[in-house]
């Protein structure tokens, strides 16, 4: 038996979706344009917010710090799965799959914790809109943000950290497109007690707490809404937040899937497509539902294009 294990492995084996040439070429395609989609919708999300100082305010900062963890969140999978696609190749690298997983990490950590310090600024500027512009004071804002990244880094390396102890069985495939660490860990021959442990940990206390966070702020929202008098009072408070409740909707929604699909069917291919989803489609998503629903974004983005059209 122990010559069935090695203490090092220098590559892991990414299945991806389907070992046809033709169906790969597809995915190719339909993965290059939505990692480019993304990424230039929230780039410009970024640059309008940049931009105009219309936009220089908690909410807005919130949303660029946002759409920049988007970009990054896409951009530790896809790529790899488009050169690997390219390359008709299937590896990555130790190194660079345990980088991998230390980065899908710590940036939906972030998306995670951002759209908590959305939520709570939603709160205060519809239950406290008097006091709003002294909570929500510059310094407080760079505090959230940096306290965010503080949290997703350090929750990453107290999971990524105790996976540098396993050792590896010679079977080395992992059944996605990226390195996920519930996968890599069913590949390991060490007793990974303490890794799902902290796994567990780190998620209820970076996934669970903050979700409640935001339910508890959005829940002190509808409860003033609801004390509005005035129909057109009610529009447009609930129009501040529309945008955000349909992102948490669409996060909290699609990780769900994720997590339900995989505890229902641990070997199909549901739980691939459902990882599809939080991974790759709600990042997509995003920017398209804050310059929809938000007039204010949709003005600055329609300025940004008209002058860059005009410059041609």
């Amino acid at each position: 038996m122990e010559s069935a294990n090695q203490t090092y492995v220098s590559e892991f084996l990414l299945l991806g979706f389907s070992a046809k040439l033709e169906i790969q070429l597809i995915l190719f395609g339909l993965f290059l344009s939505i990692y480019l989609v993304t990424f230039t919708g929230n780039l410009l999300i970024i640059l309008a917010v940049s931009a105009d100082s219309q936009l220089h305010t908690p909410m807005y900062f919130f949303l660029s710090n946002l759409s920049f963890a988007d970009i990054c969140f896409t951009s530790t999978t896809i790529p790899k799965m488009l050169v690997n696609i390219k390359m008709q190749s299937k590896s990555i690298l130790y190194e660079g799959c345990l980088t991998q997983i230390f980065f899908f990490i710590v940036f939906g950590c972030l998306d995670n914790l951002l759209l908590t310090v959305m939520a709570y600024d939603r709160f205060v500027a519809i239950c406290h809109p008097l006091n709003y512009t002294v909570i929500m004071n510059p310094r407080l804002c760079g505090q959230l943000i940096l306290g965010s990244w503080c949290l997703s880094v350090m929750g990453s390396m107290l999971e990524i950290l105790p996976v540098l102890k396993l050792s590896f069985c010679t079977h080395i495939e992992i059944p996605h497109f990226f390195c996920d660490l519930p996968e890599v860990l069913k590949l390991t021959c060490s007793d990974t007690l303490i890794n799902n442990i902290v796994v567990y940990l780190v998620t209820g206390f970076l996934a669970f707490i903050p979700f409640t966070g935001i339910l508890f702020s959005y829940s002190q929202i509808a409860s003033s809404i609801w004390r509005i008098s005035s129909a057109g009072g009610k529009y447009k408070a609930f129009s501040t937040c529309g945008s955000h409740l349909s992102v948490v909707s669409l996060f909290y929604g699609t990780g769900l899937g994720v997590y339900l699909s995989s505890a229902a069917t641990p070997t199909s291919r549901t739980s691939l497509m459902a990882s599809v989803m939080y991974t790759v489609i709600t990042p997509m998503l995003n920017p398209f539902i804050y310059s929809l629903r938000n007039r204010d974004v949709k003005g600055v983005l329609g300025r940004l294009l008209g002058r860059a059209a005009a410059s041609q």
